[in-house]
């Protein structure tokens, strides 16, 4: 064999370093910083939430006072009123009894209803229906037969309208006045299949609104309250809406809500039956707007 073959193979020889850190040598950490982009964002972000808390709260306070400050305080709310209607109705005697005073220089006729039931009917009760014990308008209408206020006729609700504040609910036998925006109460009422009407304050809780929306002196009627029981009432020579709440007020009125028709035809019956009328007989029976009117029938 020649040279070469007898040479041995060289084995080479493999260096492996190793770039470790001194026990002495800090690892430096590097933390970026959100981009201004970032900043913006959250700026905007957290004044987007700022304002929605504001807008939530000036809701809030909006939905409060436009139900609950109503420029007069209020005597019954509407769950006291509902509780009213839920209890049993008090037995007595059907009838209505009149009396007359003069109040401020105010004369008035008051009819205290006694041991009767109330509902809304579209047409004018018959004189000789002797279930009926008083009757008289209740919400208002415009010449085209869309009503003025909320009404509801035996459960059926035919206007939603909650610019008049006072209202008069019927359910089961049971009736009351009240003053206020919510809808509790008439809700309650169309549950209950009864009537529901509103009307103008003439008094809520002793006191008078500040301003009326009705001008001049005519002939006035109203439902009033005192104590528990209510009370139908007309004037017997024209008066200013001021003068006749007031003379309510003064009188002892708690709660008062006017009534429309101050010339308007109607009768009483006493506790024998006995018709007596109020108002011109000739004016019965209401032959314009028939079968749009909304009376608000007594019945024994």
């Amino acid at each position: 064999m020649d040279d070469i073959s007898k040479q041995k193979p060289e084995v080479p020889v493999i260096i492996i370093e190793r770039d470790e850190q001194s026990p002495s040598q800090e690892m430096v950490t590097k933390v970026a910083g959100p981009s201004w982009k970032r900043k913006w964002l959250k700026r905007l972000l957290a004044l987007v939430a700022v304002g929605c808390l504001m807008v939530a709260v000036l809701a809030g306070y909006y939905f409060w006072n436009y139900y609950h400050h109503i420029g007069v305080p209020v005597s019954v709310t509407p769950a006291q009123n509902i509780e009213k209607l839920q209890t049993p109705v008090k037995q007595e005697a059907p009838e209505v009894v009149m009396t007359s005073d003069s109040i401020l220089g105010v004369a008035m006729d008051f009819y205290a209803i006694h041991g009767l039931k109330a509902s809304i009917e579209f047409e004018e009760p018959d004189t000789s229906d002797i279930s009926v014990y008083l009757y008289c308008r209740s919400a208002d209408h415009k010449a085209d037969g869309t009503y003025l206020g909320s009404l509801v006729a035996e459960g059926k609700e035919l206007q939603t309208d909650r610019s008049r504040l006072g209202y008069m609910a019927m359910a089961d036998g049971r009736m009351v006045i009240g003053i206020g925006r919510s809808d509790k109460v008439k809700s309650y009422v169309l549950e209950r299949g009864g009537s529901f009407f509103r009307q103008f304050i003439l008094v809520s809780s002793g006191v008078i609104p500040a301003r009326f929306y009705l001008h001049g002196k005519v002939e006035r009627r109203a439902i009033g309250r005192i104590g528990d029981r209510l009370y139908y009432i007309a004037t017997r020579h024209k008066e200013t809406l001021w003068d006749f709440a007031d003379a309510l007020r003064e009188y002892g009125f708690i709660d008062a809500i006017y009534i429309t028709g101050g010339t308007d035809y109607g009768f009483r019956r006493d506790k024998d039956g006995l018709r007596h009328d109020i108002g011109n007989p000739a004016d019965y029976p209401h032959k314009k707007w028939k079968g749009i009117i909304p009376w608000l029938v007594f019945r024994r």
